[in-house]
C-alpha cells in the first residue's frame, strides 16, 4: 500500500487489526465493567498529586506570581485581589477527577455505545504502543474532532484497557449544563472559555495549569488541536495556543520529551450529521443544555453503523524537533518569567501541529459511502433542479464507479473499511441503508433525498427556501466525501493543475500546483515547506495509475488518464465554485469596507441567485464555512487587508488582487507572481 513520504518518517502499521471493544460488552454485565478493579500505570516520574494539590502549585508557582504583580500594576488593584481574582478562574476551569464518576460514566457509556454503534473498533497495538509511552513521557492525547462522542468514547477505551484517564480541554458552554458539567469535570474535564482576548491573568492561570499537569505528569493531557468540531468533517488549520502550553516544559527543558499521540476517530455516521449542515447553511447553533441532551435521546433510535479509533505512532517532540528549534534560548531568561517563544519556535510548533493533523488524516478509516459520496455528489451536479426525481444516477453506474474509485483510493494509500468477506453490492446497499435520511434508490436511481415538508401550518415554501432544503441535502453528503479528500487533494490539484496550464512544462505546472496549494490551504492541511514532496507525491499517484506521464521536463496527461483525472478535478470544483463566487461579491463596486458577519449573508444570497439562475451548480457555495475560509485564504495572500483606521473586525477588499486571483484560478492568466515561500 503506497503511503506518503513524512517528516518524522512515521508510517501507517499496516500489520495493526482492530478490534470491537463493544463485543465483550455485549456478551457480559456493564455493572461489573464499571466496578471492576482499576490499576493504571501512570508516568514513572509522576509524584502522588490530588486534584486540589494541582491546583495549589499552580497558585503558588513563581510565573502567576509574577503575572499576578505585574496585572496589579497595570489595573491599580491589590496583588491580594489579583490574586483571589486568579483562584477564582482556577476554581471555574479547573478538573476534579474522581473515580467514582470515571465508573459511573463507563456504565452510562456502555449503554449508550450498544446502542448507537454496531462496532467501535480500535487498534490493540497502538493502545499497547500508549500504554509504553505514557510510562516514559508526559504523553498529548490529540484526537480529530468530528462529534461531541469524541472525548467520550476515548476516556471509555483508557478506562476499559487500565490506561490513565485523561485531563481534557473542553469548551466552558458544556461546564454550563446542569449535572453534566459537573459530572464531566469530575470525569477529567477542564473548562477554557472559548474567547479569551488579552485577558492576561486568564492566560496566565490557563497556561500555567496546563503547564503544570504537562510537567508533573499529572495525567495524559487531551486537547483537539483543531479547536472546534469539524462542521464539514474534514481537516481545520490548527489552533496553537494549547499546542504552545503543551510544549513549553520541553522547550525549557523541564521534562526530557513529550510524547504526542495523533489519535483518528472515523464514523460511518455522525451523530450531529443534520444539525452540522444547518449551521453551515447560516441556523444558529443550539446552546448546549442538559435539557436539549435530554431532548435528543432519540438518537437513541438511530443507528449510526461503526467507529473507528485508531491510536497513531506516539510522535516524540524531542526527536521531531532536533535541528529544527535551539532551546539554548530558554536559558537566557528564568524559566519562571513569562517569555514570548521566538518566531523559530513559533514556526515549529505550527510545523508539529500539521504533521499531527496529517498523521490523523492517514490513520483515518474511510468508510464505503465516503467514496460512494464522491460519486454521488458529481452526479448531483450535472442535475438541473425539478429534474432529479428523472436523472439521478444510475444503481447500475454507481457500483461500477464505486468499486473502481476502491481500487484508485486503495493504490493512493487510503485504509478503508470494506468487508472482504461480504459481496459487494451487499457492502455497498448497507453504506446506502445506513443514510436512508439523505438518500434513496427508487426505479434503480439513486437520488438525494431532500426535506420536502416544513413545520406544521406553515403554507408552500418559496424558490429560496427550495434551494436551502436541496443545499441541506448536498452538504450532509459532501460531509462523508469530506473525509476521503486528504487521499485525494494533492492528486486532485496536479490534475487541475495540468488542465489549465498552458503547455506541459514540468515547471509551468509546478507553479499552477503550488499556487493552488497556497489558495487552498486554509480549507486542506498542508506540511510547510512540503510542496516539492507534495508534487513529486502526486506525480507518483497519477503516474502509477496511468493518469499522467512525466519526465524531467514535462508533465502530460494521456488519453487513458482522462477519466481519473476527470474525477479528481470534479472533486475539487465545488471548492473552485465557491471561492469564485466569493471572488464574484467582493468585485461589486458597493463592496469595500465590510466584515465577516457582513459578507457571508451577502455571498449566500449571491450564492442562492446563481443557483436559481443556473449559472452555478455547486450547492456548497452556500457553506459558511468554506467562505470564511475564502476570506482568510485572500487576507494571508494580501488581496484583503483589514485597514488601521477602520472599526475591529473590518476588511477592505483589494479589487484588482482578487480578479487576478480569480483569474488564475480559472485558467486564464497564468501564475504571475511566485507563491508563498513557507510551501
Amino acid at each position: 500500500m503506497t503511503t506518503c513520504e513524512d517528516p518524522s518518517g512515521y508510517r501507517p502499521e499496516d500489520e495493526d487489526e482492530f478490534m470491537d471493544i463493544l463485543e465483550e460488552r455485549r456478551r457480559s454485565s456493564d455493572l461489573g465493567h464499571a466496578l471492576r478493579t482499576f490499576t493504571p500505570s501512570p508516568y514513572k516520574g509522576a509524584p502522588p498529586l490530588s486534584a486540589g494539590a494541582l491546583n495549589r502549585t499552580v497558585l503558588e508557582s513563581q510565573y502567576l506570581r509574577y503575572v499576578t504583580k505585574e496585572v496589579a500594576m497595570e489595573t491599580g488593584e491589590s496583588v491580594d485581589l489579583v490574586r483571589e481574582e486568579a483562584s477564582g478562574i482556577l476554581e471555574e476551569m479547573s478538573q476534579n477527577l474522581q473515580l467514582g464518576f470515571i465508573r459511573l460514566l463507563g456504565f452510562t457509556l456502555s449503554k449508550v455505545f450498544k446502542r448507537l454503534f454496531s462496532h467501535i473498533n480500535i487498534n490493540q497495538e497502538g493502545l499497547n504502543r500508549l500504554q509504553q509511552a505514557i510510562q516514559e513521557s508526559p504523553v498529548i492525547l490529540m484526537p480529530n474532532h468530528r462529534s461531541y462522542v469524541d472525548f467520550l468514547v476515548l476516556s471509555y477505551i483508557l478506562f476499559t484497557y487500565d490506561l490513565p484517564i485523561p485531563v481534557i480541554a473542553a469548551g466552558i458552554p458544556l461546564m454550563d449544563m446542569k449535572m453534566v458539567g459537573e459530572i464531566l469535570r469530575r470525569s477529567g474535564a477542564f473548562f477554557i472559555r472559548r474567547t479569551i482576548g488579552s485577558d492576561k491573568l486568564y492566560w496566565a492561570v490557563l497556561s500555567e495549569y496546563v503547564k503544570t499537569i504537562v510537567r508533573t505528569g499529572y495525567a495524559p493531557v487531551e486537547f483537539y488541536v483543531e479547536g472546534l468540531r469539524s462542521r464539514t468533517l474534514k481537516s481545520l488549520t490548527p489552533k496553537l495556543g494549547m499546542m504552545h502550553m503543551v510544549l513549553e516544559p520541553f522547550f525549557k527543558g523541564e521534562v526530557y520529551d513529550i510524547r504526542l499521540v495523533p489519535i483518528s476517530i472515523s464514523y460511518d455516521r455522525v451523530l450531529e450529521e443534520s444539525l452540522l449542515a444547518h449551521e453551515l447553511l447560516g441556523v444558529p447553533k443550539p446552546r448546549e443544555t442538559t435539557m436539549g441532551l435530554l431532548k435528543a435521546r432519540r438518537v437513541l433510535e438511530e443507528d449510526y453503523g461503526s467507529m473507528h479509533v485508531y491510536f497513531g505512532m506516539p510522535l516524540s517532540v524531542r526527536q521531531l524537533t532536533k535541528g529544527r528549534v535551539d532551546r539554548c534560548e530558554y536559558n537566557l531568561l528564568p524559566r519562571d518569567l513569562p517569555h514570548r517563544p521566538s518566531v523559530e519556535t513559533q514556526e515549529c510548533v505550527s510545523w508539529l501541529a500539521q504533521q499531527v493533523i496529517r498523521v490523523q488524516e492517514q490513520n483515518s478509516i474511510l468508510s464505503p459511502w465516503s467514496l460512494m459520496a464522491c460519486l454521488v455528489l458529481q452526479g448531483h451536479q450535472n442535475t438541473d433542479p425539478g429534474e432529479e426525481q428523472e436523472k439521478g444516477l444510475s444503481w447500475e453506474l454507481l457500483t461500477q464507479k464505486t468499486l473502481w474509485l476502491k481500487g484508485l483510493a486503495i493504490s493512493f494509500g487510503a485504509r478503508l473499511d470494506w468487508p472482504d468477506q461480504l459481496p459487494e453490492i451487499q457492502v455497498m446497499a448497507s453504506s446506502m441503508a445506513l443514510h436512508r435520511s439523505v438518500i434513496r434508490c427508487r426505479r434503480g436511481r439513486v437520488t438525494l433525498l431532500e426535506e420536502e415538508e416544513g413545520p406544521v401550518g406553515a403554507g408552500p415554501f418559496t424558490t429560496e427556501e427550495g434551494v436551502v432544503r436541496r443545499a441541506r441535502a448536498v452538504l450532509m453528503v459532501a460531509a462523508y466525501r469530506n473525509q476521503a479528500l486528504h487521499v485525494f487533494i494533492r492528486p486532485a490539484m496536479l490534475a487541475l493543475a495540468v488542465h489549465t496550464t498552458q503547455g506541459s512544462r514540468r515547471e509551468d505546472i509546478y507553479s499552477s500546483f503550488r499556487f493552488l496549494l497556497d489558495l487552498f490551504s486554509n480549507d486542506f492541511i498542508f506540511i510547510t515547506g512540503r510542496s516539492s514532496q507534495d508534487f513529486e507525491e502526486a506525480c507518483s499517484l497519477l503516474r502509477k495509475c496511468g493518469a499522467v506521464q512525466t519526465s524531467q521536463q514535462e508533465v502530460t496527461s494521456p488519453e487513458e488518464g482522462q477519466s481519473t483525472t476527470s474525477f479528481l478535478r470534479a472533486l475539487l470544483q465545488p471548492f473552485i465554485d465557491a471561492y469564485q463566487v466569493v471572488f464574484s461579491h467582493l468585485c461589486v463596486e458597493e463592496v469595500e469596507v465590510f466584515t465577516e458577519r457582513q459578507m457571508v449573508p451577502a455571498v449566500r444570497s449571491l450564492a442562492t441567485k446563481l443557483l436559481l439562475s443556473g449559472e452555478l451548480k455547486s450547492y456548497e457555495a452556500l457553506s459558511s464555512d468554506t467562505q470564511k475560509n475564502v476570506l482568510s485564504a485572500l487576507l494571508r495572500l494580501g488581496a484583503v487587508t483589514r485597514p488601521r483606521t477602520a472599526e475591529h473586525g473590518e476588511f477592505r477588499a483589494n479589487k484588482p488582487a482578487i480578479r487576478r486571483l480569480a483569474d488564475t484560478l480559472a485558467g486564464r492568466l497564468p501564475v504571475q507572481t511566485a507563491p508563498n515561500p513557507r510551501l
